[in-house]
C-alpha cells in the first residue's frame, strides 16, 4: 500500500493529475523501460502501469482478506446458533432490534450517519455496549455494569476484587467528606495491625455462644487438620469467617494469628492500657482501613472477602453521650446516601437478632434497590455498652462515688459497599449514572468532528477549544475533562463515557465554535441543549446540581413506591412477592422473625447474586408509619402477641 501511495504521488507530479485506478479486474500492461530520449507523456505512461500493476496487488490481497473475514463471521454466527453462546462463553441475550439504532438528526449530514452507524457494527464487535438488560438478568446486568464501567477487575483468589481508579476515586470521595465531618467531632485517625493474636482469639470465645464458636475450615471441602497445614482456617465471629494464618513460609507459627474482621478485637486491649482514669475520656478514634471477612455469599462492592472501611471506636464515661454519638454518627452516614450518592435511606434500630451481638443495640441506614426487589444495610453505629469493657477490663474510678466503673462504648462503619449500592440504584441500561457529587469527572468534553475532510488547521482549533473550556470549568471548581484521543471515533468516545455514567457531556464541533456555542448532554436524561460558551460554566453547575436532585427525587419516589404497611399476613405475602419492603406489626421475638422469614420465603429458590428469599427484618424504623393502635397483634399469625413496633421486613443482600 505505501508503494503504490509513493508511485501515485510521483504520477502526479509529472501529469499533473490525480491516477485513476483501471476497472475491477482489468489486466494490466506490462511495464515498459524508457530511454533517456523518451518525452514526460511516455513516462507518466511508464509510472501509469506500474501504478496499475501495485493496485491490481492491492486489490488482490485486499479480496482475500475480506474473504477471510466473511469466513471467520460466518463460523462465529454457527456457533452461536449451535450452542446459544456468546464469544465470551456469556449466555446470549435478546434484545430490542432497534434498541441500538443510530437515528439522524437533522443536525447530521448523510457522511455524519454512515460514520455512526459504521460505529454501531464497531460497539456490537467489541461489546462496549451492555448485553444484560437490568430489568430481566439483574445480576448479569450489575456484573457488565461494573466491568464495563472500569469500576472493578477481577482477582484470582475468589471474594477478592481490584478496585480500579475510576471506582476508588468515588471512595476518595467519600472518604474525605466522612473524614471531614468526625474530626469537626473531636475523632483522631489512627491506624491498628490487622493481625489479631492468638490471645484475643481464644479470649472472644468465653463472653457468649453466639459471639465466638468453634473452628470451621475455610474450604469446606477439605478437613481442619488441612485447611491447617496449609496455612489458613477460620474463627467464626457473628455472622462471617476471621481467617487466620497458621505457617510462614514452610514454618509453622508457635501460634495461629488472626486477620482482622473487625476492630473490636484489635483496639480494646490498647484502650485497657490508655483510659486509667475519667479524665482520659472521652477517647474517639477512627482507622481507614481493609478487612477481611470469609464470606460464602458474594457479590462485588456488596459482599466480598476483603472491602475498605473506616471503623470509629469511641469510649466515654457515661452512657448518655455514648448513645448521642451514635446517632449523631447515623445522621452522617445518612447524608453520604443522601446528599453524595443521592440515594434515600431509612433509619432505624436493628431488632434484636439482627443487631451486632454485643452491642447494646446497633442503629442502621438501609438502602433499597427495586430492580431486585431487595435492601441492604447500608452502614451501622453500635452502642456496645459495657460489654467490650467487661471482656477487656476497661474501668475508671467514678468521680463522684470512687467506684470502679466499667467505660461505655460505641463502634461506627461505612464501607465501599456504598459503591455497588450506588451502581444498583441509579445505573440503567446504557451503564452507570454517577451522581456529580461523587464524579471524579463531571463533565467529559468530546470534539466532534462530521467530515474526513476537516483541515488540519480547523481541527487543531478544535482540539485547542476543547482544552480552553476545560480549563474554564476547572477555574470554576468543576471537575472536567477532554478527550483528545485520535484513535477513537467521536461516537465510540460518546458511548464509552455514557456506559462510564459522566453526569454532562459537552460535545464541540467546528461549527459549534463559529456559533459561540456547546452542546450540552445529560446522562440521567439523555437531554441535549444548545449553551452560548459565554455562561457555559454557570450553566454547567446549574445543570449539574439538577442532575444530583433529580436522581435523588427519582429514587426516593422508587423507594416510596416500593414500601408498604401490611396488618395481615396475606397481605404481607403479596406485597413481598410484589418486591415491596413492608412496615408490619411485630412482637419483637426472635423465634418468631425466624418463623416469618421461614415462611414468607414460600419455597422459592435463591439465584446466586440476588438477595436472600425470605422476609427478613431490616430495621424498627425511627419514623414509624402510623401509631401502634393497643391490641394489634404480631403480624405472623401462629404468634397471637401484642406488636411493640411496626418493623420493616423485606428481601436483603
Amino acid at each position: 500500500m505505501r508503494t503504490l501511495l509513493d508511485l501515485e504521488a510521483v504520477y502526479k507530479i509529472a501529469t499533473h493529475k490525480d491516477w485513476k485506478p483501471p476497472p475491477a479486474g482489468a489486466t494490466p500492461k506490462p511495464a515498459e523501460t524508457p530511454s533517456s530520449s523518451m518525452a514526460d507523456s511516455v513516462e507518466s505512461k511508464y509510472l501509469k502501469a506500474q501504478i496499475d500493476a501495485q493496485s491490481e496487488k492491492v486489490r488482490t490481497i485486499k479480496a482475500k482478506i475480506d474473504k477471510e473475514i466473511q469466513i471467520l463471521l460466518s463460523l462465529q454466527c454457527k456457533y452461536k446458533d449451535l450452542t446459544k453462546l456468546g464469544e465470551d462463553g456469556h449466555q446470549s441475550k435478546k434484545e430490542d432490534k432497534h434498541a441500538n439504532e443510530i437515528k439522524p438528526t437533522k443536525k447530521q449530514d448523510a457522511a455524519s450517519v454512515q460514520d455512526a452507524s459504521a460505529n454501531k457494527d464497531i460497539n456490537e464487535i467489541t461489546r462496549l455496549c451492555l448485553e444484560a438488560k437490568k430489568e430481566e438478568n439483574i445480576s448479569e446486568w450489575y456484573h457488565e455494569v461494573i466491568t464495563k464501567s472500569e469500576m472493578i477487575e477481577y482477582y484470582d483468589v475468589s471474594g477478592c476484587y481490584i478496585l480500579r481508579p475510576w471506582s476508588y476515586s468515588i471512595w476518595e470521595i467519600i472518604k474525605d467528606f466522612v473524614d471531614g465531618e468526625i474530626k469537626k467531632l473531636g475523632v483522631e485517625n489512627t491506624y491498628f495491625p490487622m493481625f489479631v493474636s492468638n490471645k484475643e482469639l481464644r479470649r472472644l470465645k468465653s463472653p457468649t455462644e453466639d459471639f465466638a464458636s468453634e473452628v470451621k475450615s475455610i474450604d469446606q471441602n477439605n478437613s481442619e487438620e488441612s485447611n491447617r497445614s496449609s496455612g489458613l482456617f477460620a474463627y467464626r465471629l457473628c455472622s462471617a469467617e476471621i481467617a487466620v494464618v497458621t505457617k510462614a513460609g514452610e514454618s509453622d507459627l508457635a501460634e495461629p494469628i488472626g486477620i482482622r474482621q473487625t476492630g473490636e478485637i484489635v483496639v480494646h486491649p490498647s484502650f485497657a492500657k490508655w483510659i486509667q482514669s475519667h479524665r482520659d475520656l472521652p477517647l474517639k478514634i477512627n482507622q481507614w482501613c481493609n478487612i477481611v471477612r470469609w464470606e460464602l455469599s458474594l457479590q462485588p462492592f456488596l459482599r466480598t472477602r476483603e472491602f475498605l472501611w473506616q471503623e470509629g471506636q469511641t469510649a466515654y464515661a457515661n452512657v448518655k453521650d455514648a448513645e448521642e454519638e451514635v446517632y449523631t454518627i447515623l445522621e452522617l452516614y445518612a447524608r453520604v446516601y443522601e446528599e453524595l450518592l443521592a440515594i434515600p435511606v431509612v433509619r432505624g434500630r436493628k431488632t434484636e437478632k439482627e443487631k451486632f451481638t454485643e452491642a447494646d443495640f446497633t442503629t442502621t441506614v438501609e438502602a433499597f434497590m427495586s430492580a431486585s426487589g431487595g435492601a441492604i444495610q447500608g452502614a451501622t453505629s453500635h452502642h456496645l455498652g459495657q460489654n467490650f469493657s467487661k471482656i477487656f477490663d476497661i474501668t475508671i474510678e467514678d468521680p463522684e462515688t470512687q467506684e470502679k466503673q466499667y467505660i461505655y462504648q460505641n463502634s461506627w462503619g461505612l464501607s465501599t459497599r456504598t459503591i455497588g449500592v450506588m451502581c444498583m440504584v441509579h445505573g440503567d441500561n446504557n451503564g452507570l449514572v454517577l451522581p456529580p457529587r461523587i464524579a471524579s469527572v463531571q463533565v467529559i468534553i468530546v470534539p466532534c468532528y462530521f467530515t474526513a475532510n476537516l483541515s488540519e488547521a480547523d481541527n487543531k482549533n478544535l482540539l485547542k477549544k476543547c482544552e480552553e473550556i476545560q480549563g474554564s470549568l476547572v477555574a470554576d471548581g468543576i471537575r472536567a475533562k477532554c478527550d483528545l484521543r485520535d484513535y477513537y471515533s467521536p461516537d465510540w468516545k460518546i458511548r464509552h463515557w455514557e456506559l462510564k455514567g459522566v453526569p454532562i457531556r459537552i460535545e464541540l464541533s467546528p461549527r459549534d465554535i463559529k456559533q459561540k456555542k456547546v452542546v450540552l448532554v445529560r446522562r440521567d436524561t439523555g437531554v441535549k441543549s444548545t449553551v452560548p460558551m459565554a455562561n457555559l460554566a454557570t450553566s454547567t453547575r446549574d445543570t449539574l446540581n439538577n442532575i444530583q436532585q433529580n436522581l435523588f427525587t427519582n429514587a426516593n419516589e422508587d423507594l416510596l413506591s416500593h414500601m408498604s404497611v401490611a396488618h395481615e399476613w396475606e397481605e404481607f405475602c403479596n406485597s413481598f412477592d410484589d418486591k415491596k419492603i413492608i412496615q408490619a406489626p411485630f412482637c419483637g421475638k426472635i423465634l418468631c422473625e425466624d418463623k416469618i422469614k421461614k415462611d414468607s420465603a414460600r419455597d422459592a429458590v435463591v439465584e446466586e447474586g440476588t438477595p436472600a428469599m425470605g422476609a427478613k427484618s431490616l430495621c424498627i424504623p425511627f419514623k414509624q408509619p402510623n401509631e401502634l393502635v393497643k391490641g394489634t397483634k404480631c403480624i405472623m399469625p401462629s404468634c397471637g402477641q401484642d406488636a411493640k413496633y411496626y418493623t420493616l421486613f423485606g428481601r436483603s443482600y
